[in-house]
């Protein structure tokens, strides 16, 4: 399961809803990127949401 191991967002659940608004069931997965990440001087492979992802950049723990 796609589940960002930073911030913790994973899967919800919704409804298509058509036209005629008959409601059928749905998920909204979270865009989850592979990205290496340097934590304590090693290099960790982390899978992590293009939100946290943004974050990181924006706070300089990431370089851009």
């Amino acid at each position: 399961m796609a589940v960002c191991e930073i911030t913790g967002k994973g899967k919800m659940y919704g409804h298509h809803v058509s036209f005629s608004q008959k409601r059928t069931n749905r998920a909204f997965n979270p865009n989850i990127q592979k990205k290496t990440l340097v934590v304590d001087g090693k290099k960790v492979k982390l899978n992590v949401s293009a939100k946290a992802i943004r974050t990181l950049k924006k706070k300089g723990l990431l370089k851009k």
